[in-house]
């Protein structure tokens, strides 16, 4: 059986049209400016890349299910739904009620967003 395989593979990469197939995602993405895993940016950068994040500090006032905490950010009463970045969770670092911390929003909502770092 893996005889055969190996044959039908041969014969299609023999194709003409197996080699416009396997050029076809180069064509597209110089032509329309994406590629098949997704959009395909003209800067090359992810669109909420980094830089992006709105960063705040703020004072945790209350404890949520699964991780979440909400914050009221400093010299404001706006108050954000928080979660615990991915290596707080890893290092297990705990966070109570009245700790200071370090938020990253998002432009679009800024509502929610990620608790980066604890003060100590």
């Amino acid at each position: 059986m893996a005889g055969r395989t190996h044959a039908l593979k041969r014969r299609h990469a023999e194709s003409p049209l197996y080699h416009e197939l396997e050029s076809a995602p180069r064509r597209l993405t110089e032509k329309h400016g994406r590629t098949l895993s997704g959009i395909k940016y003209s800067n090359g950068e992810n669109p909420l890349a980094r830089e992006d994040l709105v960063p705040a500090e703020g004072t945790i006032i209350d404890k949520q299910p699964n991780a979440f905490f909400k914050v009221q950010l400093d010299n404001s009463a706006h108050v954000v739904l928080a979660a615990i970045s991915g290596k707080m969770r890893k290092h297990r670092i705990r966070i109570l009620v009245g700790d200071r911390v370090s938020v990253e929003m998002s432009p679009y909502d800024l509502s929610r967003g990620r608790i980066t770092y604890r003060y100590k």
